[in-house]
């Protein structure tokens, strides 16, 4: 999509589920014969299928071949969490309820319904949404680029407060970067007993990761020309106190 596409300021509940299963390193499947852990297993097809890859022995095929017709024979849940270390560092949890079918010695699994919980609370996906919805572009990345911009730029993640209102830093002990995605970037601001978060969007999508390094670049620049927030200095000037 270009700059001059038609785009909002965060990614729709469908692209968002998506985006969890894409950058997901695991996920957990409930079927008649227990549950399982898997890990590197999954992939995903452009139509909304997953096919998991599972030893011969697995309980998983016995369950698929011998799960009631009509029936839902599995659930997948999926855990998003953030790759800096935060406060409540789960971001969203997925579910997806749905049939097991072996296809080529791996299953195949077609969802029936998809619910994703985030911290504004449960959203059912819609299945036609959900299978022509495609994932963040960036969210393969994002756990590389956090990680980055957490332990090699704090600096610059404190210039990035200057862009927040003075209320939400009130009580602020540490902020840290929370999410990225191609809309903008989602600060995690910890008190001593609560937390919250502040989105900052960008002024176009970023597609690439050049194009994100060039996003946080305009909001960098648009926060020197900021000042300090009142409510942040008061916070510093306390902790040397």
């Amino acid at each position: 999509m270009s700059d001059n596409d038609t785009w909002t300021a965060e990614p729709a509940t469908a692209q968002r589920a998506r985006s969890v299963i894409a950058a997901a390193w695991s996920c957990a499947v409930t079927a008649e014969g227990g549950r399982e852990e898997l890990v590197g297993a999954h992939t995903m097809a452009e139509d909304g299928r997953l096919f998991l890859e599972v030893p011969e022995d697995s309980p998983l095929l016995g369950a698929a071949l011998c799960a009631p017709r009509g029936e839902p024979s599995a659930v997948l849940e999926f855990a998003d969490v953030a790759p800096v270390p935060v406060r409540s560092r789960i971001r969203a949890r997925l579910w997806l309820a749905g049939y097991l079918a072996v296809a080529d010695g791996r299953l195949a699994f077609q969802p029936t319904r998809v619910v994703l919980r985030r911290q504004s609370g449960a959203v059912v996906v819609g299945l036609e949404e959900f299978a022509a919805a495609a994932p963040d572009p960036l969210a393969t990345a994002e756990a590389r680029l956090l990680t980055h911009l957490a332990d090699c730029h704090g600096d610059a993640v404190e210039r990035l407060t200057r862009l927040v209102d003075a209320g939400s830093l009130h009580g602020a002990v540490r902020v840290r970067p929370l999410a990225v995605d191609r809309h903008g970037l989602t600060l995690r601001i910890e008190r001593v007993r609560s937390h919250g978060d502040v989105r900052l969007p960008f002024h176009a999508p970023a597609d690439t990761v050049a194009q994100l390094t060039e996003r946080v670049h305009v909001l960098l620049t648009q926060a020197t020309a900021a000042a300090c927030p009142r409510a942040l200095r008061q916070e510093r000037t306390d902790a040397e106190n």
